[in-house]
This record gives structure tokens, C-alpha cells and sequence, in this order.
């Protein structure tokens, strides 16, 4: 990690989605898709999928915080994903597909909670929030197939109706802000 870089790592259903959304990001260096939250040491994609090890598919972030803020980023985590959804996204069911914020400082566990508080009070959601905030214990970076699995398999069903509508509703509401 460059020394002018902060870590984010967040939970928000299949990987592959979430990591293909955030790469589009100005400020974005590096996006590592992993798993986290669980009790199994160095698990695998087949153990993590089991729903067995506790842990959640994640992506870590590596930004430049000069580029983007972690609020921001938060932000666009929070449009590319339902935060309603108590332990899924769109078709991928169970635990490991969890809403989930981990945490690096006390910093961002405050800066998290009240993006999530906010989130739930604003109404802006039929249903509760039901997005995780906890400390980050342990980050395991996924196979080496499933990072930039997007870029690499641009042509797969489900990345076609999934990660694509998010990387299309990152650059259409944070233009701005993509590189």
C-alpha cells in the first residue's frame, strides 16, 4: 500500500459487483476482492460460498484520500447496493452475501455508523438498514480468478445482468467523480 493510500473494505453481496463498481472511481488505486468477518483461517471461495466460515465476500479499497473521502466512497457502496437486504443481493443468498462495513480506525467505525444511522432515519428505505459496522479482524484476499473478474470475463452472464448495471449507475450518478 502507498503511503498516501487509505484501506476501505466493504460487504455488499457478490464480490465481483461491488468490486467492479468501485474501480470505476477517480481516487480508487486498487480494489482486492477478499473475505472477512468470519472464523475460519484462510478460507476458500468454495468454503466462504458454504456459508459455513462466517465470512463475507469483500472488497478492500485502496484510495488516495486527498482524491476521494471514505464519506464518498461510502456513498457510492451505499448506491450500488440494497441495504435492506439481510443477507443477500439481487440472487446470491446466505451470510457471505451480507450488507457490511469493516473497519480500519475508530475513525471510520464512526464515520460508518453515522452514514448507516442516517441512512435508516432519512426514510429513504421501505425497510430497515441492516448494513454491519464492525472493526476489521482479519482480510483474506480472494483467488487470483476472481480479481478484476469483471474486467476479464466482461462476456459472463452474470456479471452482464449484475456488475454492469452498477458500474453503469456509478458512471451515470458519480460521473463526475469516475476516472
Amino acid at each position: 500500500m502507498a503511503s498516501n493510500t487509505d484501506l476501505a473494505t466493504l460487504a455488499g453481496g457478490c464480490f465481483w459487483c461491488t468490486e467492479a463498481a468501485l474501480e470505476e472511481l477517480d481516487g480508487v488505486e486498487d480494489v482486492t476482492s477478499g473475505y472477512a468477518g468470519g472464523h475460519t483461517e484462510d478460507p476458500t471461495y468454495r468454503e466462504v460460498c458454504s456459508g459455513n466460515t462466517g465470512h463475507a465476500e469483500v472488497v478492500q479499497v485502496e484510495y488516495d484520500p486527498d482524491t476521494i473521502t471514505y464519506e464518498r466512497l461510502l456513498e457510492v457502496f451505499f448506491t450500488v447496493h440494497d441495504p435492506t437486504q439481510l443477507n443477500r443481493q439481487g440472487p446470491d443468498v446466505g451470510t457471505q452475501y451480507r450488507s457490511a462495513v469493516f473497519t480500519h480506525d475508530e475513525a471510520q467505525q464512526e464515520t460508518a455508523e453515522a452514514y448507516v444511522e442516517a441512512l435508516d432515519s432519512d426514510g429513504g428505505y421501505e425497510d430497515d438498514v441492516v448494513t454491519e459496522v464492525e472493526p476489521l479482524d482479519t482480510f483474506y484476499r480472494a483467488e487470483e480468478e476472481h480479481q478484476n473478474y469483471y474486467a476479464k470475463n466482461p462476456g459472463d452472464a452474470y456479471c452482464s445482468f449484475h456488475a454492469q448495471p452498477k458500474v453503469e449507475k456509478v458512471r451515470e450518478k458519480f460521473g463526475e467523480i469516475t476516472a
